[in-house]
């Protein structure tokens, strides 16, 4: 059945998903505001960009939806020695998964920027050596702070 409403452009009309360069453009965005302090902890991190994790990492991980894993920190985080450089030790790396991202950005309401840094953050985290659990409990203290 055709629209009953006159044809109309909007933005959205000739958009199309974010590529890996814009993915990689708003985690600079990103990580160039995060603190001094900061950034100075995260010198030799790498940040990559990928449309899924490889499948090695999702079995490792013991996940079968490669849509579940928005993004991966890999390596040493600072508190498990992460910040000496060993020769041969591969730099700590934190991973940005493109379409995931986009999967999660569509289901809700956040806007895809706030994702991305959430998730960038989130793996910085990791690189300090906090877990999981250690971010959540943070992230909920923070919450009850904002109100």
């Amino acid at each position: 059945m055709a629209s009953q409403h006159p044809y109309r452009r909007t933005p959205w009309t000739n958009a199309k998903a974010p590529d890996l360069a814009t993915f990689e453009a708003l985690a600079s965005e990103t990580f160039a505001q995060l603190p001094n302090e900061v950034l100075m902890q995260c010198g030799h991190v790498q940040i990559s960009l990928a449309e899924y994790a490889d499948d090695d990492v999702l079995n490792a991980l013991g996940i079968e939806d490669p849509s579940e894993l928005l993004g991966l920190f890999e390596g040493s985080g600072l508190a498990q020695d992460g910040g000496s450089n060993f020769t041969g030790k591969l730099p700590n790396r934190i991973w940005l998964f493109r379409r995931p991202i986009l999967d999660y950005w569509a289901s809700g309401e956040e806007t895809l920027g706030d994702i991305v840094a959430h998730v960038l953050i989130h793996e910085i985290g990791h690189h300090f050596g906090l877990s999981d659990e250690d971010m959540e409990r943070i992230e909920e203290a923070a919450d009850v702070q904002m109100l």
